[in-house]
Order: structure tokens, then sequence, then C-alpha cells
């Protein structure tokens, strides 16, 4: 069943005051909100990590890769920032911050 459902069925019993469903009402609000501090979680880490790559980037020439970028700011990146979770970001959520050079190995730099 999809979210939004979910979320009606607990809007239909909490603007009908049905007591008899409020256990039903509680299992499903918690089922809705069991990936919720995860996720955030997540864009916390993605928060914390995103000023040493992009300070990393602002330093460096020529454009690097993925890799070379990783291998620089790994000791000061927050604990559980992984290379691909640094991929991640870069290719969908700094896009408007960084410039892409497709090629054999895509390299990365700054956009000024």
């Amino acid at each position: 069943m999809k979210k939004v459902s979910l979320q009606s069925i607990v809007s239909y019993i909490d603007s009908h005051d049905i007591a008899e469903l409020a256990d039903i009402r509680n299992e499903i609000v918690a089922e809705l909100n069991k990936g919720a501090e995860k996720a955030q979680a997540n864009r916390d880490l993605y928060e914390q990590a995103h000023d040493v790559v992009i300070g990393a980037l602002a330093n460096v020439t020529a454009p690097v890769t993925i890799g070379e970028l990783f291998d620089e700011v790994a000791p000061n990146l927050p604990d559980g920032m992984t290379k691909g979770k640094v991929q991640y970001a870069m290719t969908r959520l700094w896009v408007d911050e960084i410039v892409k050079t497709e090629g054999k190995v895509n390299t990365y730099s700054l956009k000024v």
C-alpha cells in the first residue's frame, strides 16, 4: 500500500474520532515513520560532508575523479560517509555546484 493511502486512513480515523481504530491508527503511524529517523540521519551526514567535499574541490587546479577526491577528504569526512555516498551526493545532490566532465573515467570540478 502506498504511503499516501496510509496517511489518508490515519487522517480519516483522526477526523472521525473512531476510538475502536486507535490501535490500528498507531500501527499505521509507526509504519509511516519507520524510515524517517534513518532518512534524517542520512540528510545530516550529507550536510556535514558537503563543506568538506566542496572545500576540497575548490582547492584543486584540475578536475579529479571521485576516487582521487575521496582519498583526499576521507580523513575529514564524518563517520559513515563512504566513497559511494560521496559519489551519490556529487552526482545527485550537489549537481548545481559541480561540473562533471565525461570521459573514460568521469572527472569533477567546482562550478565557478
